[in-house]
């Protein structure tokens, strides 16, 4: 039995946006922002279902679903797999246009309602090492009291997520363990067999129901995924060795410079520090009188 990746942009927006199984949204809702009895999501209807997409209508999609419960609170549920410098201000953004697009012009401001933001981030963010899950709000500095309680976001970063499948004690706790391991097993775990919503995401990433489109798609989006990391990490390796190559020009430059005032010539410069002659007399051009 071999699962897809949850993290896959097809396979995302199957498990959490499509209204077959919208009971595995509500779950994740829940167990995410782990909402008291009497203010759990029971229902929800999605702004953006889930439509099977085509390969040439993936070069700026945002990987997202946005819902609607039965309060009328706007959940946006983002899957963030590369690291993005401008995620929180993205973040930020896609919240509050969430928010005003709630009112047409002249409309009450008493019709606005909460808009909560859950990220999911292959990267690791905030500022505890062991912290998974971080909750922010807007709070006032002195007495952090949260008037302005139209926002909230969740965010759930994956790397700093290290529990073996024995050792998750909660809802949220399997799914990031989902997220995060579904890839790799060879079947359902144990502590999801019971569970009916955990069945059907598992359902879901077996693949055996999706559309010969749906599986080019997923397998496009996972060959690109590969071939962008594949390019960062080319990037970072040029860079560092870059980086490299100038702090070792910068110290010869340097070590070269007081070897020059202490008189030295610049064929025992060169002997000495393993340079060519002509280097050296390149710095010791630059080099002021």
């Amino acid at each position: 039995m071999k699962f897809a990746d949850p993290r896959n942009d097809i396979a995302f927006k199957k498990i959490f946006g499509d209204a077959q199984h919208k009971e595995v949204l509500i779950h994740f809702i829940n167990a995410a922002l782990d909402f008291p009895e009497g203010a759990k999501v029971v229902d929800v209807s999605f702004t953006n279902p889930y439509q099977p997409p085509k390969i040439e209508d993936l070069k700026e999609t945002i990987l997202d679903v946005t819902a609607t419960d039965q309060k009328n609170r706007t959940f946006i549920v983002e899957m963030q797999v590369q690291r993005d410098v401008y995620f929180a201000k993205r973040s930020l953004y896609y919240t509050s246009k969430s928010y005003v697009s709630q009112l047409d012009a002249g409309e009450d401001y008493q019709q606005l309602k909460k808009v909560h933001f859950i990220g999911i981030l292959d990267f690791e963010f905030g500022a505890k090492q062991d912290q998974y899950v971080s909750n922010h709000l807007i709070l006032d500095v002195d007495t952090k009291e949260n008037r302005l309680n139209d926002f909230a976001f969740c965010f759930i970063a994956l790397p700093k997520f290290h529990k073996t499948v024995d050792q998750l004690n909660n809802a949220v706790d399997k799914w990031i363990y989902f997220f995060k391991h579904a890839s790799k097993l060879e079947g359902v775990p144990e502590p999801y067999q019971r569970d009916p919503v955990f069945r059907t995401a598992f359902e879901v990433v077996q693949q055996y129901g999706w559309s010969k489109q749906e599986r080019d798609v997923y397998d496009y989006v996972s060959i690109r995924r590969g071939r962008e990391l594949s390019q960062i990490r080319t990037a970072k390796e040029e860079g560092e060795r870059i980086g490299l190559e100038k702090g070792e020009k910068r110290l010869a430059h340097k070590v070269t410079s007081q070897l020059i005032a202490r008189g030295m010539s610049d064929e025992e410069i060169a002997q000495i520090l393993d340079l060519g002659v002509e280097e050296v007399a390149a710095i010791r051009r630059s080099v002021p009188a």
